[in-house]
């Protein structure tokens, strides 16, 4: 049985150990849908990669997926739009008016 010469402390054991701590993932914003994405990757929601089409997602969809993804794309692009034009946030006068 292997016995150790000498005693390794807490320090010098954690010293060593330092180095293999797990740093947190960066992502990035997809430019099509505004995802979520990990960079240099495709995106899993629309398929785009650097503003092209690189996979058809909603040809692996079925029907009902299909039209509910194309709803959210929609979606998802009047949202980006309504940003570019700089639109304001609504107030709390006007949330309570709006009819959802």
């Amino acid at each position: 049985m292997g016995v150790p010469k000498k005693h390794t402390t807490k320090g010098s054991r954690n010293q060593r150990r330092m180095h293999l701590g797990l740093s947190k993932t960066q992502f990035g914003v997809c430019p099509k849908c505004g995802k979520a994405i990990l960079g240099h990757t495709v995106c899993p929601n629309c398929g785009f990669y650097k503003s092209i089409e690189r996979v058809n997602v909603l040809a692996k969809l079925e029907k009902k997926e299909r039209k509910r993804r194309k709803k959210e794309i929609k979606e998802t692009e009047k949202d980006i739009e309504k940003g570019k034009k700089g639109e304001k946030p609504l107030t709390m006068e006007e949330l309570s008016r709006k009819k959802f």
